[in-house]
């Protein structure tokens, strides 16, 4: 299957700043994307380049297997065919909602456009707010007008530029999952630009991990998590702490917690000094575990409480147990190491990263 988008080694530069480099990725036809990233990793310029406001320096961008964009020529943003969903939601205040959602409607006449408006206003959970004007709306129904009008047109590819960052963390978690519905009831193709990983996870089937203007890794938000290819990924998604370690063998590694056999091998020469990722959920509370930790900070979760714990060689960990489980700071507990997938990494390649 040919996909709906590629961008092919792109590069996006600012005043001899590079934004963007070399960044190659495709996007299939119904799926949606996202590209995930601290402030300032390139995230949004790519999402820009790609929706026409922003000039590639080298590299292609192609919808539909045509070149839009080149270090030469720029396909204008308005012959894309693209929605795009902003930050700030760019809603005109003076425009009632179903106005907002007719903007992009043209060559139509007014009954098929307000018909257009009323179909998309009850797809996002808006029936009967045509009327109403953007003061009038909680936060969460602008975000769903935009998105609305962003679908109004039926474009082959939706863009949303931080759409949630603006909402409170319960309103951001139901929204995400709800555009996801809507997009996926739609077939529509869409990109999501967020640094908020939970965001990303709700919404993605794919996720790229940007840091530097580079795509670090695309994959899914299981193997992000589980299988980093990089010490970046590994400490960027999800939460977790690097424990020395010794390569004993190319699935063994000794560290200060004993020795674990993981179920992937490396290939780096016996003795490497190494780092391995140790996860919350690779310590679980064992009431005979054969280690112990003294609780030091503890965050309530609901239905998971997520403690640091110091054990008795002195490092800190990190370790959820069920929200039943609760213990008392300066508490001593036991654990027990379940390390589901084995992640290490080079020291020497790591120090060298970071520095």
């Amino acid at each position: 299957m040919k996909p709906l988008l590629e961008l092919d080694n792109i590069t996006c530069q600012y005043r001899g700043h590079t934004a963007v480099e070399n960044l190659s990725l495709h996007v299939n036809q119904g799926d949606l994307f996202c590209l995930l990233g601290p402030s300032g990793c390139g995230k949004t310029t790519a999402l820009r380049a790609i929706a026409g406001f922003e000039p590639v320096t080298a590299g292609t961008i192609r919808l539909r297997d045509q070149a839009v964009s080149t270090s030469h020529t720029t396909l204008p943003p308005e012959k894309r065919r693209i929605g795009m969903v902003f930050q700030d939601y760019a809603l005109f205040p003076h425009m009632n909602v179903c106005c907002n959602v007719c903007f992009g409607l043209h060559g139509k006449n007014k009954q098929e456009r307000i018909r257009i408006a009323d179909e998309m206003l009850e797809l996002v959970g808006l029936a009967g707010f045509g009327q109403r004007y953007v003061h009038e709306l909680s936060g969460g129904q602008q975000q769903r007008v935009a998105l609305a009008r962003a679908l109004a047109p039926k474009p082959d590819l939706i863009l949303m530029d931080e759409p949630f960052s603006n909402l409170d963390v319960e309103m951001r978690e139901h929204l995400s999952q709800e555009v996801r519905q809507i997009l996926k009831s739609q077939g529509t193709t869409g990109i999501l630009v967020t640094h908020d990983q939970m965001e990303a996870f709700a919404v993605g089937d794919q996720i790229g991990v940007m840091n530097d203007g580079q795509l670090l890794q695309k994959d899914t938000a299981y193997n992000l998590y589980h299988s980093p290819d990089n010490h970046f990924v590994a400490d960027f998604i999800g939460q977790g702490v690097f424990l020395d370690g010794t390569l004993l063998s190319p699935d063994t590694v000794e560290t200060e917690l004993g020795i674990i056999v993981g179920d992937r091998a490396y290939d780096w020469p016996l003795k490497t000094p190494v780092k391995l990722l140790l996860r919350p959920d690779d310590l679980i509370s064992q009431p005979d575990g054969h280690l112990q930790g003294e609780v030091i900070h503890k965050a309530f979760k609901g239905a998971e409480i997520m403690y640091t714990l110091r054990l008795n060689t002195g490092t800190e960990v990190l370790s959820l147990f069920p929200s039943h489980h609760d213990h008392a700071l300066g508490e001593k507990v036991r654990l027990q190491l379940a390390p589901d997938h084995m992640v290490i990494f080079r020291a020497d390649k790591l120090a060298s990263d970071i520095a």
